[in-house]
C-alpha cells in the first residue's frame, strides 16, 4: 500500500512509519510540518528505505495538500499531524484551531476531490484514518470507562479542536461517503517522546537533578498506551476497520499521576542512582486549568472486532521507555538543550 503519514515525523507518527515500512514493506509519504515538536531523527530507522518520503507540506496549505494528492494517489491516510500538548493550547489556542480544525478540513476535502475524479471502485478501497483522543470525552469520575458511545465534552482548546476535527471527520462519511474511520486513544508514552510531555520531563528532568513538578496533588488519573502498541491498533484498523466506525484505543493502564512519577524515580534509582533518591525531587505546582480528573478507554470494541490488544503492561513499558531516554542523549539532548528546556507551560495569559 501507499500510505499518507501526515505528522510522521512526530511522536505517535514516527512509530506508524516504523511499523508500516521496517514491519511490513509499506510505502510511506511522510506529511509534516516540520514543527517543533518533530523530529527527523525519529525516522532514523527507516528514512534510507526506498519505500519511504518525506513532504515538508503544512495540512492547512490547501494548494500543496491537493498537489500531493495528485502525485502519489494513496490507497490510505493515516491522519496524525496535529498540535496535542494540552498546556500549550491553555495559553496560545489559535494554532490548534489552525491546525487541527482547518487542516483536517483540508485533508478531508482533498481526498474527497482525488476520489471523485477516481475510477469506479477506487474510493471504496480507499481508508482514511481520523486519529484523535479520548480527551475528547471530558472527565471521568471515580468508575467508569470511555466508550465509542460516551458523549463528547472537552475540556480544553486542545481537546475541543480535536472534537471539531472527529465531528468533521464523520460529517464528511455521512454526507460525502468517504471511507472515514476515527479513532480516540488514550495517554501514549515510549521511546522519541517529545520532552514536554509528563513521562520524557520526568525522566529527563530526573536525570538532571532537577525539580520534578506535579500539578495540584498528583490525583489525576490517566489510561497509559505503549506508543508501539498504538501503532500497530492503527494499522489494524486500516486492515480491517470499517468505514464510518470508531474505535476507542486504550492500553488498560489506569495509573495516578503521582504514581507514575513515583515510579519513574524508582527506576531511576535502579538504572542511574547517582543523585538518588530521585523521589526528593517531587515538587507539587497549581494545577493546570481544567484539568481533567481521570480518563479511562473501554477497547472491548477494537479487541473483539479486529483481534488488537496492548502487548505492553505499564511496569514493562515504562522500564522500557526510561531505559530508552538513559541510552539515547544523542535524540533528547538537541531537543532539550535547543527547543525546551522543560520550562512551565500552560500558564494563563495577562
Amino acid at each position: 500500500m501507499r500510505i499518507f503519514v501526515t505528522g510522521g515525523a512526530g511522536f505517535i507518527g514516527s512509530a506508524v512509519c516504523r511499523h508500516l515500512i521496517g514491519d511490513l514493506g509499506c510505502e510511506v509519504i511522510v506529511v509534516d510540518k516540520l514543527t517543533y515538536a518533530a523530529s527527523l531523527s525519529s525516522l532514523a530507522p527507516v528514512s534510507q528505505s526506498p519505500l519511504f518520503h518525506l513532504e515538508t507540506v503544512d495540512i492547512c496549505d490547501e494548494a500543496a495538500i491537493n498537489a500531493l494528492f495528485d502525485t502519489y494517489d494513496p490507497d490510505a491516510v493515516i491522519h496524525l499531524a496535529a498540535e496535542s500538548h494540552v498546556d500549550r493550547s491553555i495559553s496560545g489556542a489559535r494554532v490548534f484551531v489552525d491546525t487541527n480544525i482547518v487542516g483536517t478540513f483540508t485533508l478531508l476535502e482533498a481526498a474527497r476531490r482525488r476520489l471523485a475524479r477516481a475510477e469506479p471502485g477506487r474510493a471504496e478501497r480507499f481508508r482514511f484514518i481520523h486519529v484523535s483522543t479520548d480527551e475528547v470525552f471530558g472527565s471521568l469520575g471515580s468508575d467508569g470507562r470511555f466508550t465509542e458511545t460516551s458523549p463528547y465534552d472537552p475540556s480544553s482548546p486542545y481537546s475541543a479542536s480535536k472534537a471539531a476535527s472527529d465531528h468533521l471527520a464523520m460529517a464528511w462519511r455521512r454526507t460525502y461517503g468517504l471511507p472515514v474511520i476515527i479513532t480516540n486513544c488514550s495517554n501514549n508514552y515510549g521511546p522519541y517522546h517529545f520532552p514536554e510531555k509528563l513521562i520524557p520531563l520526568t525522566i529527563l528532568s530526573a536525570l538532571d537533578g532537577q525539580p520534578l513538578p506535579v500539578y495540584g496533588t498528583g490525583e489525576n488519573v490517566r489510561d497509559w498506551l505503549y506508543v508501539e502498541d498504538h501503532a500497530k491498533a492503527l494499522v489494524r484498523v486500516l486492515e480491517r476497520g470499517r468505514p464510518g466506525e470508531t474505535y476507542n484505543i486504550g492500553g488498560g493502564n489506569e495509573r495516578r499521576n503521582i504514581d507514575v512519577v513515583r515510579r519513574i524515580c524508582a527506576l531511576m534509582d535502579e538504572m542511574r542512582p547517582q543523585g538518588g533518591p530521585h523521589e526528593r525531587l517531587i515538587t507539587f505546582v497549581t494545577d493546570r486549568p481544567g484539568h481533567d480528573q481521570r480518563y479511562a478507554i473501554d477497547a472491548a470494541k477494537i479487541e473483539t472486532e479486529l483481534d488488537w490488544r496492548a502487548e505492553e503492561t505499564f511496569e514493562t513499558g515504562i522500564e522500557k521507555t526510561v531505559a530508552w531516554y538513559l541510552s539515547r542523549r544523542d535524540w533528547w539532548e538537541p531537543l532539550r538543550r535547543g527547543v525546551y528546556a522543560g520550562e512551565r507551560l500552560g500558564l494563563l495569559p495577562a
